[in-house]
């Protein structure tokens, strides 16, 4: 173990938090109590975590449309997060953007989006505000190896340089756009080769160890703090649930393959660790997790009793020049 007790049942008890969260929400889903897509985080968990909790409510972070994870390591509102997935007024965006448009300016979470690649662009800005205040925040995009395809993926990547934002590029490469393997669609292949070009500095990692996200995530800090420009991190993942909740969407990865990656889960991994080095016991864990059920169940339980919107709310928070 390389980090201390304390951090790690911190770490530990976030991942389980994302965890519960997205499990009940893909219940809900299949109970067909949702409406619209989700993207869950399942498998994940580890990236959102280990570099969260390097930033403060100060620091800027730009999510993707499957953004649960890094809004609850950010801090967000539980309650407001599940009233928003059921589409209740008295979510964070009044129930009218749904899973892939959770925002919470008051702790730096600006919001996600649908638009592959879209987040990238907003970060370059945010970081770009972050430099010209001068306090030593930071902003940090996550992004999936589909967005390393997009235009926008290149020209942020020269105007963090250019320019020495303080911006961290999270790119959790989880090896597949929907259902098209990154190793067909990516000439680069090693993701980490394209910002090593614009002479960012880089570190490709285990996406799964917490510790290891952890470590990179504060070495990366340490040069955007000091206004030494940008950092990426390439964490290799696998998402554990098909691209998005369906009865009908085929996953379409090889079977082999996806239980190779349900063996190294990272949630599963960690507990593993903090039962063989003595940081928890076993009734340690189960008090945590039915902690963190309870909270699951109160913002559950906040969602249902909330009101829809009405319908003369569409014309609220419209504007125009």
């Amino acid at each position: 173990m390389i980090l201390d007790s304390q951090t790690l049942i911190e770490l530990y008890t976030t991942m389980l938090t994302i965890r519960r969260f997205e499990e009940r929400v893909a219940s809900e889903f299949y109970a067909g109590n949702l409406v619209g897509f989700v993207h869950s985080y399942i498998g994940q968990e580890a990236i959102a975590t280990g570099v969260c909790k390097h930033l403060t409510n100060e620091d800027r972070i730009v999510s993707h449309h499957r953004g649960h994870g890094h809004c609850i390591a950010k801090g967000a509102d539980m309650r407001k997060m599940m009233a928003e997935i059921h589409g209740k007024k008295t979510g964070y965006c009044k129930g009218k953007g749904g899973s892939m448009h959770i925002a919470d300016f008051s702790i730096g979470m600006l919001g996600a989006d649908g638009i592959v690649g879209a987040g990238l662009p907003i970060a370059a800005g945010a970081a770009m505000a972050a430099q010209l205040e001068g306090k030593g925040n930071v902003a940090a995009v996550f992004f999936g190896d589909g967005a390393c395809q997009e235009g926008e993926f290149h020209e942020v990547l020269n105007l963090a340089a250019i320019w020495k934002l303080p911006l961290l590029f999270v790119c959790e490469n989880n090896h597949y756009g929907v259902n098209t393997p990154r190793s067909y669609s990516l000439a680069a292949q090693e993701i980490v080769r394209m910002p090593d070009a614009y002479h960012i500095p880089t570190k490709m990692l285990h996406g799964n160890d917490v510790q290891a996200v952890f470590k990179a995530a504060e070495e990366a800090m340490s040069v955007l703090r000091m206004g030494e420009g940008p950092y990426f991190l390439e964490c290799e993942t696998y998402r554990l649930h098909k691209h998005f909740l369906s009865d009908s969407l085929e996953d379409l990865r090889p079977q082999a393959e996806r239980e190779a990656w349900a063996k190294k889960d990272p949630l599963a991994a960690l507990e593993a660790k903090l039962l063989s080095h003595n940081v928890l016991n076993r009734a340690d864990l189960d008090r945590i997790n039915e902690g963190i059920l309870a909270k699951v169940e109160e913002a559950h339980r906040f969602a249902i009793d909330s009101p829809l919107p009405e319908p003369e709310d569409a014309l609220e928070d419209v504007y125009s020049l």
